[in-house]
């Protein structure tokens, strides 16, 4: 388990996750159903019914955004795009793919994939309540289902950024205009537009008597104009570090130290007295292993001047690197995959420098200012 997300499975090798945020989402629905949706539904029943039929339709709904999230992994594995995990949060459920489709008619078919599955779900459950119409809680619980995944797939096909319509939207201008930055930023602008108006009908709804409903759409709408707008500026970053190479970014004067270093002396001479947070356990020009700050910190304090460098160490055949030639993208994508946030530059088994998120953002910031 990492800070965020709770491992549950792995479906076709692709790990699933929840996200902390679900547990109070997954509380919220399974009450609303258990006052609201099955009291109407099957009146004159024991309370404990209503919240047990509750518990499993927000089971059976997030199954739901479990199998439209994998009808988007499926078809971007297909297509040999990496899918990193999904994870279930308190807005449904995200695939993180970890690659950019390389046509528009691969995008296309990725985002129409998971709003296919939800409609085909939805008549899946509709046709359930045929035979299921002899039992009350069961009828109740299809016809739910068969209209939550509908509403699943249309609300996802609405054209805004990051939702499937928004991904369908800028394949269309991707493959009218042959320029994914661009379609990135019509897309994007389009769902910061639809995120905003998400937010001003919640508004609305709160000052005309419906504050519960009218907050969360807000709380959408607030969603999807982050969301949208943090596409925006990550595709203005690949814009702006495209073409250029990890030599021209790394940092040549990184800090190497012997093996046998002691934690206290990092910490003294290299922490305190530097400011720096991660070093090159190095036996000459070979690199050896790396060592953090937070590796450091987990080591007891009364430790730290009999423990040395090498104890504590990533060994060298971990650690991930690159090299000089690299792109700045793709090594920036490696650093986000990995969640780490330097890259030792090697090159003929040789270090050469470091790669940091603090060397991005300066190289970054100059080009900003440069474009001003």
């Amino acid at each position: 388990m990492d800070r965020h997300h709770i491992p549950v499975a792995r479906v076709l090798g692709i790990p699933i996750g929840i996200d902390y945020s679900w547990f109070l989402i997954f509380v919220a629905i399974t009450w609303a159903l258990a006052v609201t949706y099955y009291p109407a539904a099957l009146p004159a029943r024991p309370a404990g019914v209503y919240w047990l039929l509750g518990a499993l339709t927000a089971l059976a709904l997030f199954l739901s955004v479990v199998l439209h999230e994998l009808g988007h992994s499926v078809v971007a594995l297909r297509n040999r795009i990496p899918v990193r995990r999904i994870t279930l949060f308190v807005f449904g459920g995200v695939s993180q793919i970890t690659a950019e489709p390389p046509s528009p008619g691969i995008e296309l078919r990725v985002a129409l994939a998971g709003p296919a599955v939800s409609f085909a779900l939805a008549l899946v459950f509709l046709a359930l309540q045929r035979p299921a119409a002899g039992s009350g809680p069961w009828l109740a619980l299809t016809r739910y289902l068969a209209y939550i995944n509908a509403t699943l797939g249309a609300f996802n096909l609405i054209p805004g950024f990051p939702l499937d319509g928004g991904r369908v939207l800028r394949a269309l201008v991707w493959s009218a205009t042959q320029n994914l930055s661009r379609a990135t930023y019509t897309a994007g602008t389009v769902g910061r537009i639809v995120g905003f108006l998400f937010i001003l009908w919640g508004v609305v709804q709160i000052f005309t008597g419906h504050p519960g409903s009218g907050v969360w759409i807000a709380f959408i709408g607030w969603f999807l104009e982050s969301a949208a707008t943090a596409e925006i500026q990550r595709q203005t970053v690949q814009r702006l570090l495209g073409g250029h190479t990890v030599a021209e970014l790394m940092n040549r004067q990184y800090c190497a130290i012997s093996p046998t270093t002691s934690l206290q002396e990092l910490v003294d001479e290299h922490i305190l007295g530097g400011g720096r947070r991660c070093f090159v356990v190095s036996h000459g020009d070979q690199l050896v292993g790396l060592v953090t700050l937070h590796r450091i910190k987990a080591v007891p304090r009364e430790r730290w001047p009999h423990t040395p460098a090498s104890e504590i160490m990533t060994p060298a055949a971990r650690v991930r690197r690159v090299r000089p030639g690299t792109k700045v993208w793709p090594a920036m994508v490696e650093m986000d995959r990995d969640g780490v946030n330097q890259l030792p530059v090697v090159e003929d088994g040789r270090m050469v420098g470091m790669l940091t998120r603090e060397d991005v953002i300066s190289f970054l910031r100059t080009m900003h200012e440069l474009e001003s």
